[in-house]
């Protein structure tokens, strides 16, 4: 198979080791920035240029579509669809996750578990003291809609300090998430990666001292650990419901079971390949096998 990695950079641990993978397991493999890419629009011969020239036919992509150029790279592995292209990700389930609001109206939809989190155009009367008592009263978690890796959330402790957040956020002109703190889950938080509908890997990441963000961009550290069923169950149907066929699914562990705080359509692999001792980038390329193998092109629309 021709086999193209979407990536912006093409030296990101990830995109290596997905080359790598499919490399390994006899496939042509190539990195393809999504931002060099101009789709060609005509009727009935949608078409893939590269830096001006039409890209050569591929039997699969893998988007690695990183979050500020979001609609751009969607654009992208859209095209790749119209074309009958299997992807790992679809345009629109990336589209979906990437907006934190809209994700969690999907997931608490399809009954997965959440923390409680609230959403609201300024008070008309500049009070937002009510948002604050809606999730269960400070802390308070306080999200940007578009912020990625642990960027733009603020732990709020008191009620004048969420509400100097909010009203900071507000007077940028920001939309923010305000979230319930669970307290239980300790400054940790769980990473399960799903892919074709089953988990082949999960860790467990904690937060430094004095940090609540387990992020491992913002200096967490990571340990492979074993799901209970309720954890990989809420994985596979929070992965399912946004129609991620390759996700990270983030959860919190609480006192009513998992809580379900993201999934990433463009999970990184670095750290819980470490963790883990899986190679998930072979897991990843084996499912395309699978699908392609079995003729499921799997193009009907999330």
């Amino acid at each position: 198979m021709r086999i193209a990695i979407l990536s912006a950079n093409p030296n990101l641990y990830s995109t290596q080791r997905l080359l790598e993978a499919a490399n390994q397991r006899g496939h042509e493999a190539v990195v393809v920035n999504h931002l060099n890419c101009q789709v060609m629009i005509e009727g009935g011969r949608p078409s893939v240029l590269y830096e001006g020239r039409e890209l050569d036919p591929f039997d699969a992509i893998v988007p690695r579509i990183g979050a500020s150029v979001t609609d751009y790279g969607c654009a992208i592995v859209r095209q790749f669809e119209m074309m009958k292209v299997f992807t790992t990700a679809k345009s629109q389930a990336i589209t979906r996750s990437r907006n934190k609001l809209r994700s969690l109206q999907v997931l608490s939809k399809a009954g997965v578990g959440l923390p409680k989190t609230v959403f609201a155009n300024h008070p008309k009367n500049g009070d937002v003291t009510q948002l604050i008592e809606l999730v269960g009263g400070p802390p308070v978690v306080i999200k940007l809609l578009e912020g990625t890796q642990g960027i733009g959330v603020v732990l709020a402790e008191t009620t004048k300090a969420a509400k100097s957040t909010i009203e900071a956020f507000y007077g940028l002109k920001k939309h923010v998430l305000v979230q319930e703190f669970v307290a239980e889950a300790k400054g940790s938080d769980i990473r399960a990666l799903v892919v074709g509908g089953r988990v082949v890997g999960a860790m467990k990441r904690q937060g430094i001292d004095g940090e609540f963000r387990s992020n491992i961009h913002r200096g967490g550290n990571a340990v492979a650990v074993t799901l209970s069923a309720d954890e990989e169950q809420t994985a596979i149907e929070a992965a399912r419901a946004l129609g991620l066929k390759v996700a990270g699914v983030d959860m919190l562990p609480s006192e009513r079971g998992p809580l379900v705080l993201e999934v990433n359509s463009s999970p990184g692999l670095e750290g819980i390949e470490s963790a883990t001792g899986v190679d998930i980038a072979d897991q990843i390329i084996a499912y395309i096998e699978d699908k392609i193998r079995a003729d499921e092109g799997d193009m009907v629309g999330v």
